[in-house]
C-alpha cells in the first residue's frame, strides 16, 4: 500500500526527526493539532487538485475560487438569506467555475494553464466587484439570523473530543472520499487513463472530455468548501482571501508524488505532501528561521520533488 509513497514518507519522517531534535515544543500535542489545523484547508483543495493533475491538466484558479465563494456566501448571509442556502450557493459557485474551466479546456481546446490563469483574475475581480472592495464581516450587527450564525461559526472553528479542531475532521473525510474515488472507482481509473494517454483512453471508449470536466468540477466544489470553512473560522473575508493558495496546493500535490505529466498520483501521497508543507513551515518558525528563508526552503522542496518525478519517469 505504501510502496509508491515510500519516498515522501521517508522525507516526512526525516523532517519530523530534525525538528524534534531542534525544537522543544515541536512534538507537543498542541503544536501537532496546530499543524493539522493549518494544513486542513490546503489538504481539502489538494485532494481535488490531485484529480485534475492526474487527468493531465492544471488549475490555477483555486485560490480565487476559495476567496470568491467565501465572500459570496458571507454577502448572502448579510442579506438575510438562510445560512444553509447561502452555503449551497457558495458551493454551487465553485461547481460553476470548475464546470466553466472544464468546458473551456475540453471543448474550446484552450490549454488549462491559460484558462485557469484567466479564471484566477475573473474570480478575484468578481469578489471585489460584489463587495466593492470592502471586507465582509459576519457578526450580530451584520447578519440578521445570528442564532444560525453561531452554529456556523462552531462548525467552522469549533472542536471535537476536547481540543481537536473540527476542520481536521473535514480534511479527513474529504481525503477518505477522495481515496475511494481515485483508487476504488471507475471514475478514478479513467482519470489515470486519460492523464496517462488521452488518445489511447479515447480509443478504448473513455469519454475524455467528461473525465476532465468531472475533475475540474470536483476541485471547484472542494475549493469553495474550503473557502466557506475558512469564513466560518475567521468570521470575515476580503478581496485578497486565498491569494497565492493555488501555488501551495499544486506544490503539496506534486511533493506528494503526483506526476506533473498526468496519469500517476495518489491521495495518500497528497496527504503526506500536505503534511510535509505543514511540518516544514511550522518547524522553520519554531527554530527561528525568517519568513524569507522559509519561502526559499519551500521553493527548493518543490523543485526537488519535480526533479525526482522527472528523473523517475526517465529511468522507468
Amino acid at each position: 500500500m505504501f510502496r509508491n509513497e515510500m519516498g515522501v514518507i521517508i522525507a516526512l519522517a526525516a523532517l519530523i526527526i530534525f525538528f524534534w531534535l531542534t525544537s522543544d515544543v515541536f512534538m507537543t500535542s498542541k503544536n501537532w493539532l496546530n499543524i493539522l489545523r493549518q494544513v486542513s484547508l490546503l489538504g481539502i483543495m489538494s485532494v481535488g487538485m490531485t484529480n485534475v493533475i492526474v487527468s493531465g491538466e492544471f488549475d490555477l484558479s483555486v485560490g480565487s475560487v476559495f476567496g470568491l465563494s467565501a465572500m459570496l456566501t458571507g454577502t448572502f448571509m448579510q442579506t438575510g438569506m438562510a445560512i444553509w442556502l447561502a452555503i449551497a450557493f457558495g458551493l454551487a459557485l465553485g461547481f460553476a467555475v470548475g464546470l466553466s474551466n472544464g468546458l473551456l479546456v475540453t471543448y474550446a481546446r484552450i490549454p488549462s494553464f491559460i484558462v485557469t490563469l484567466g479564471m484566477l483574475n475573473v474570480a478575484r475581480g468578481l469578489a471585489l466587484v460584489i463587495t466593492g472592495g470592502l471586507v465582509v464581516v459576519l457578526d450580530e450587527t451584520t447578519v440578521k439570523n445570528f442564532r444560525g450564525l453561531e452554529m456556523f461559526f462552531h462548525y467552522g472553528g469549533g472542536g471535537r473530543f476536547g481540543n481537536v479542531p473540527i476542520m481536521i475532521f473535514y480534511f479527513a473525510a474529504v481525503a477518505i472520499c477522495g481515496y475511494i474515488l481515485l483508487h476504488k472507482t471507475m471514475i478514478g481509473f479513467r482519470m489515470k487513463a486519460v492523464g496517462g494517454n488521452a488518445n489511447a483512453a479515447r480509443v478504448v471508449g473513455i469519454n475524455v472530455n467528461t473525465v476532465k470536466i468531472t475533475a475540474f468540477c470536483i476541485l471547484g466544489v472542494l475549493a469553495a468548501l474550503a473557502g466557506i470553512i475558512n469564513l466560518a473560522f475567521i468570521t470575515n473575508a476580503q478581496g485578497t482571501t486565498g491569494q497565492g493558495m493555488e501555488l501551495s496546493v499544486i506544490a503539496a500535490t506534486v511533493i506528494g508524488g503526483t506526476s506533473i505529466a498526468g496519469g500517476k498520483g495518489s491521495i495518500l501521497g497528497t496527504v503526506i505532501g500536505v503534511l510535509i508543507m505543514g511540518v516544514l513551515n511550522n518547524g522553520l518558525v519554531l527554530i527561528g528561521v525568517s519568513s524569507f528563508v522559509q519561502t526559499i526552503c519551500v521553493g527548493g522542496v518543490i523543485i526537488g520533488a519535480v526533479a525526482i518525478d522527472v528523473w523517475t519517469k526517465k529511468n522507468n
